[in-house]
């Protein structure tokens, strides 16, 4: 029974799993255990890569709290980084003023969101379990499903996105690029078509580019990251609003930090809502970062995370498909593979049921249906329950664990 005034409050996918895996054993570390639902990427040393281990100087300045809209200097780094990777052919160019800085993505995108007027919000299925509470808290909008399926690869083409955002009604659309869960990736000519529709059609787009580093599909040459920043023509005029941090990219979930970057009017609401949501990030962590956002050393580190979890994905692919699990595309992006379960016997073709059958050998991923964003629950049907969500986000190590785990398990089903 809840207490009075209370409602309950529903858990995201991947904290659900892992409650979950904790009634069965596990803790973290136990190397008898396959977390293949985690939603971070490795944190220890890669071939290459630098690790900054430096002390934060806890001085006097950063015992007093920080601005809501995050130190200048660092708002201007990051508006430089996207200047320098995206826009050195652009007269428009990001400034301090363009960018609110946040403790992490989930509070970014709750600012954006408490900032968000009367209106009608499209938002894609399947996607990141989080939007689903996020889109039903706040109640001056009215989420508005857009649904993608397996035969069109999870994708829609841009004459159908234009027809959703008229015959809808749609004045903000949210999505991932690269897609959590599905791995789909939008970039070049496709990704300029979305930002020009954003813009002739009045709709303001949120990207979250969460996992714009982790690309594993052919860009153009001196390209090794993508951005919808790169397609924006005035910065302050296009309606597109880029949500990142340091979680995913930068291999540091622990430092929470995360940034808004848009027109200069959203950045002013975003930060007021700030000023009543969470009062502005942590003052020390925005020190340690800066030297973390220099380009070229940007640039040179997404190269060495590509190398090292293409071939965490590769062999993951590889490894599904031989032991009868097939990945429903396979990933251009993120650390997750979007997996199928039609193949199997129907009991375990239920992403639930699946994960109930993994967690007893000590295996964990994230079933399908967490992915089903479905605010309030207005949807009585779902669509995504025959899937679920395997990461390669762990150590090498760690994936060979879980692929023989998952062999007696599909083993055991035929």
């Amino acid at each position: 029974m809840n207490t009075h005034g209370f409602r309950s409050v529903p858990r995201t996918g991947v904290i659900y799993v892992m409650e979950e895996a904790r009634k069965m054993g596990y803790t973290p570390g136990d190397a008898s255990w396959a977390n293949l639902g985690q939603g971070s990427p490795e944190t220890g040393s890669i071939p290459g890569d630098i690790i900054y281990n430096d002390v934060v100087q806890v001085d006097e300045t950063n015992r007093h709290y920080s601005s809501v809209a995050g130190d200048t200097d660092l708002r201007e780094k990051i508006a430089q980084l996207y200047n320098e990777l995206y826009r050195k052919d652009k007269k428009s160019k990001y400034t301090y003023g363009n960018v609110s800085i946040c403790n992490g993505g989930r509070l970014a995108l709750t600012r954006i969101a408490a900032s968000l007027g009367n209106i009608h919000m499209g938002h894609f299925i399947p996607d990141y379990t989080a939007y689903e509470e996020l889109l039903t808290l706040f109640k001056s909008f009215i989420p508005i499903p857009i649904q993608l399926d397996e035969n069109s690869g999870f994708t829609i083409s841009n004459i159908q996105l234009q027809r959703e955002i008229q015959e809808k009604g749609l004045q903000a659309l949210l999505l991932s690029n690269p897609s959590n869960p599905t791995g789909r990736l939008m970039h070049g000519n496709e990704l300029k078509g979305w930002v020009t529709t954003a813009r002739e059609e009045k709709c303001t787009m949120i990207f979250d580019e969460f996992y714009s580093h982790f690309i594993y599909a052919t860009l153009p040459t001196n390209q090794n990251t993508i951005s919808a920043a790169r397609y924006v023509e005035d910065v302050n005029s296009d309606p597109i609003v880029i949500v990142d941090g340091f979680t995913k990219n930068w291999r540091l979930p622990g430092i929470r930090l995360g940034w808004i970057v848009g027109p200069e009017s959203v950045i002013e609401s975003v930060n007021s809502a700030g000023s009543f949501i969470d009062g502005g990030a942590n003052h020390p962590s925005q020190q340690y970062v800066k030297i973390l956002l220099e380009p070229e050393r940007v640039k040179k580190r997404a190269n060495i995370l590509q190398d090292h979890f293409k071939k965490k994905r590769d062999f993951m692919l590889q490894s599904l498909k031989q032991i009868g699990l097939t990945p429903a595309l396979a990933p251009e992006g993120t650390f997750y593979i979007w997996v199928s379960l039609h193949t199997l016997p129907e009991y375990y073709r239920d992403g639930m049921h699946f994960f109930r059958a993994c967690l007893k050998e000590k295996i964990i991923v994230v079933p399908g249906e967490f992915f089903d964003v479905n605010p309030g629950k207005r949807r009585l049907h779902g669509k995504y329950h025959e899937y679920c969500r395997i990461s390669y986000g762990p150590s090498m190590g760690t994936l060979k664990v879980g692929i023989k785990g998952l062999q007696r398990i599909v083993a055991h089903t035929k």
